[in-house]
Order: structure tokens, then sequence, then C-alpha cells
């Protein structure tokens, strides 16, 4: 039997594994990512990327190869909601910061663009960035057992090829192995919610839109026709490639019976919604999935962590399933590699559900959510489940006519429509994440949110929050306040008067053997604050400080170089490492 020994074995090759392998290498570590499967995701699956895991991607120096793959951006903020493509349009929404309304919040918000990007697509690209810092990923590799020893994980696994059995010998494990999770199974982790809420048929075809979108380009297109049992027959089309490669969703009922999945069943459903008997349609492939509400609260054992869809399942309503995934994998390795390298304490794992499991939890209950708003739409349209086709026709109809009772529905489906900012404009929801747990240093002041925090990201240094983005200048050249920041590194920010914290920075690192970088913002300092935006959002005096984590979090604030700053800052550090 082969043996393979691993810093960090990562279970999945998914974009959390492939995430989190990327990470590790990165910062050196010697991990491994394996997968069960021949290759990587077969369908288009997940596909919005929001603001916050671009900036992952940045971090990594991969956001400009995930823009050049993605669908461009302007293509992509519309949704579009019709009786067919080439039927009666019912309304549009921009989404993703594209209207006028809230561009200029999505663009003060990130230094990163939204992106549609289909996860085959966004796989080989996480995968060869993975393999240039130097993990190994390992295809048809299957996790058979695990188990924790004192100081080590042992797994066992099968190759699928050959048969032959692998151990692979392991400092820790992250089980990123998505449904039906393996590592769940093994370790003994607990998932608690409902599954099988919903059940979804995805034909994946290729077929020129062209007449039919390019006028109104988005990413999605949701068709209702009256005559179905979900308050209508409805298929929600996502654009894969514009606008010839398409993801066509279609709930089904499995009480009825397996859905219909030939070659003819999808070109003749193709054909219906577009509303074009002629339309020529390939089939790609094709796979069903299930509507869950499931998340975990403890996703660390010792010294395996679970995250990503091991962790939490939701349906892709808001689009917020990868993301969710990548951002777990940014959240816990750094925590890993510290660890792995006897610069943290165990406590820094507890951090990670401290902190992801709330996050996983609010993510599934919003997306579960924004999945009832869909159908919203069709009911303040008069649709309902059972309806004959001819009385949702004439609902339909209603809309167009000037009686009070079209008035009525027009109105309503205006409130409809606006209800789906929280399943395309939820910023605050794609970045207002802000952490509560050990690792944080609270510093009294608590945020409290002016604005709907889901639909609105507020920039906020309070302790636990992500790093608000402003852009600075330094050499002359532009850079946002996240560049300063990441890579795997401890960063102190402080500004004029702030000697003492560079001083206090030094003696941290060299008492507790971790770099903890300084950068001054301010005039004629490392970095210049050109527009005076970040002297309004640090929350500090000039000569306070913001000690900000490698994932980019506040971990202490202080107001001002008053005070023992050398034992206020190696106490915060202490405790971002688990060592307080």
């Amino acid at each position: 039997m082969r043996t393979i020994e691993l810093d960090v074995f990562v279970v999945g090759a998914g974009p959390t594994g492939l995430a989190a392998a990327a990470l590790l290498a990165r910062d050196g570590v010697n991990v491994a990512a394996i997968t069960r499967y021949p290759g990587f995701a077969d369908s288009p699956r997940a596909h919005i990327i929001n603001p916050r895991t671009m900036e992952v991607f940045r971090d990594l120096g991969i956001e400009q190869r995930v823009t050049d793959a993605a669908m461009p951006a302007t293509l992509m903020n519309q949704v579009i909601w019709a009786e067919s493509f080439a039927g009666a349009e019912i309304a549009r929404r921009r989404g993703w910061g594209g209207g006028a309304a809230r561009r200029s919040d999505y663009e003060a918000a990130s230094p990163c663009v939204p992106t549609n990007i289909p996860q085959h697509v966004l796989e080989p690209i996480l995968a060869e960035a993975a393999q240039e810092f130097g993990a190994r990923v390992l295809f048809s590799l299957e996790l058979v057992s695990m188990r924790q020893e004192v100081d080590r994980v042992v797994s066992l696994c099968r190759d699928r090829v050959t048969g032959e059995d692998v151990e692979v010998i392991s400092d820790y494990a992250i089980g990123a192995d998505g449904d039906n999770s393996a590592v769940v199974r093994e370790i003994g982790f607990e998932v608690e919610g409902q599954t099988g809420l919903g059940h979804m048929l995805n034909f994946w075809v290729q077929a020129d839109l062209t007449k039919y979108t390019a006028h109104r380009p988005g990413a999605l297109y949701q068709i209702f026709q009256p005559g179905g049992q979900a308050f209508t027959d409805n298929a929600m089309f996502v654009a894969v490639r514009p606008w010839d490669e398409w993801v066509v969703a279609i709930p089904y009922d499995p009480a009825v019976g397996d859905p219909d999945r030939s070659e003819d069943a999808a070109v003749n459903t193709v054909r219906s919604y577009v509303g074009d008997p002629e339309l020529a349609v390939h089939l790609i492939g094709t796979s069903t999935w299930t509507i869950n509400q499931v998340h975990a609260d403890i996703m660390h054992r010792g010294r395996v962590v679970i995250a990503g869809n091991a962790a939490h399942r939701h349906p892709p309503a808001g689009g917020l399933g990868a993301n969710t995934c990548v951002q777990d994998a940014y959240n816990v390795a750094w925590k890993i590699r510290m660890l792995q390298a006897g610069d943290a304490g165990t406590g820094i794992l507890d951090t990670y559900s401290q902190e992801r499991a709330p996050v996983a939890r609010r993510i599934v209950e919003r997306a579960n959510r924004s999945l009832g708003a869909l159908f919203a739409i069709p009911a303040a349209l008069g649709l309902r489940p059972g309806q004959s086709v001819e009385d949702g026709r004439a609902a339909l109809a209603e809309r167009f006519s000037d009686a009070p009772a079209g008035a009525a529905k027009r109105r309503l489906l205006a409130e409809a429509v606006e209800m789906q900012d929280y399943n395309f404009n939820a910023l605050g929801v794609e970045l207002g994440h802000r952490y509560t747990s050990d690792g944080i240093t609270p510093d009294g002041t608590a945020f409290e949110p002016g604005l709907d925090p889901e639909l609105f990201y507020e920039p906020t240094t309070t302790p636990g929050s992500p790093l608000p983005h402003v852009w600075i200048e330094r050499g002359g050249a532009p850079l946002s306040t996240l560049d300063l920041v990441g890579k795997g590194r401890f960063t102190l920010l402080t500004g004029i008067g702030g000697e003492p914290w560079r001083e206090a920075a030094v003696a941290a690192s060299s008492r507790l053997g971790v770099p903890v970088d300084v950068v001054s913002i301010g005039p004629r300092q490392d970095a210049e604050d050109r527009y005076g935006e970040w002297a309004t959002l640090r929350g500090t005096d000039e000569s306070g400080a913001l000690l900000v984590r490698p994932d980019q979090h506040v971990a202490f604030r202080a107001p001002d170089a008053s005070g023992d700053v050398h034992a206020a800052l190696h106490q915060a550090v202490s405790r971002a490492l688990g060592r307080a």
C-alpha cells in the first residue's frame, strides 16, 4: 500500500478544496487535494462570484485570470422575467450593481466586480493556481476511512481506476467533499436542517438565443408559463456563454416519477420556453439536484475541519453557494497553516466554527427566503398552482388592462420585482459578514447598521469586520487598502504618530515568532490617502492602529498610541493566534 505524508490533506477538489489548497500551498504548506472523480466539474453548476470572493482571488493573484474567463460584467447585470423568450416580457431588474441606483454602492465597496463564471471553467483556474504554488491535485481517489490520532490524521483512500489502496498521513485534514461528505460521516460531524425541499432538473444545452437576448443581456432569464403545479411551469435559463450555451433549470416532482432526461425532452422543453418550435438545440448534459436547508454548528473536531457544502447546503438563490465555500477556505487556511507551523494554539480552530458557522446559518436561511421571493412574481401576476392554462393566460393578460384590477396587478408586480434585490443586489449579504469569536479583541464598541444590513454594505473597522476598501496611493500608483493586507500575513495599519505601534509590531513579531507587517497611511507615509477617504473610515486617530488578519478581517483596533501599546498589540496577536 502506497503512503502519502502531508501537512494538510484536503478531501474534495471543488471550489472549496481547491481554494484551500491554493491558499495553503502559497504559504509553503505541503498539501494535496483529492477528488473521487476523474476530472473537474462536468457541468456549469455554480456561476455567480461576488465581490468578496473576487477579493480572495485578488489576494491569491488570480483575479484577472478569473475575469478573463468569465462572462463580461457588462453582459451579466440584468435579470429578465418573461412568458417566453419570443413572447411577452414580464419584468427586468438590474443586478449586482448594474443599475444606477446601486452602481456606486458596489464600486465604493470593493476593488473587485462580480463575475459570472461557470464552475467547470473556474475549477481549472483554481487548480492551476494551487499547482503553481506547489499543491497536488489527485483525481479518481476516494476517501474510504479517516481517523484521528493524538498527533495526526490517518486516511485510507482507494484509487477508483486501479483499485490500489493509498494511506494518507497528515497533520490536519479539511473535509471539502460536498453533499454526502465522507469526512462528515467518518469524523461524526452533525449537520442539521431539512433536505429534499424541492427537486430540480438541469438541461445543459447549446442553443443560439442571440436574437432574444443580445438587446437585453443578463445572467438569468426566468420564464413563467401558466398551467403548472408549482405556481406555473417555470424554467430558469442561466447564461453559460453568451448567447449560445445555457443551463435550463426546471422543477420536477419525484412523486410523479423520474424526469425525462432524453435529448428529445431537452429539445422540446427548451423550444417551448423559448417560444421557437424550430430552434436548433443540442443537449450537452443533464443533472438533477435537490433544494436543501442544512448547516453544521460545529465545523471542526480535533485536527479535522469541514468547509463548503460539507458544512452547509442551500439553493442557489442569491448566488451565495460557491462564494460561501471559498470564504470558508479563506477563513480556515491561514489558521491551519499557523497551527501546523507551531505558531498558533489549538484554540484557533475554535474560532473557525465560531466565525463561519453563524455565517453559514444566515446564508442558508437567506438563500431559502430568496428562493421563495422568486415566486412572489407569479403570485403577483395571479398565477396559481393547478390553474388551467386558460385561466393562467387570462391572469397574465390582466396586467395590460387599464381597469383598476390591471393597475393593482402592475403595482403588486412592481413590489415583487423590487423584492428581488435580496437575490441580486444584496451587497450586505455578500460583503458585510462581521465575526465575533475568541480570536477577535473587542474595543467596547458595537456596529449598528443604519440601512438594511442585507441589501447594503456599510464599511466599518469595528473589530471582526472585513477591512474597508478605499483607493489610496503608493509610489504614485493607485491601490486598494485591501492590497496592503492579506497574502497570509498579519498587517498593522497606522498613520502619522503611530511609530510606537511600529515598535510594538517588531517586538510582538520577535516574541511570538509571527511576522506583523506595518503600513503607515498618510502624507509622506508608506501609502497616501489622496482623497481623505481612509481618514473617514479608519475609525481611529492618525496615531491609532488596526491589526488585520491574513483573511483581511480586523482583529484589533486602538484609537490612538496612548497607553501600553506593546502589551495591547502582543495580547491582540496572541488572541488572534489562539495563544492568549
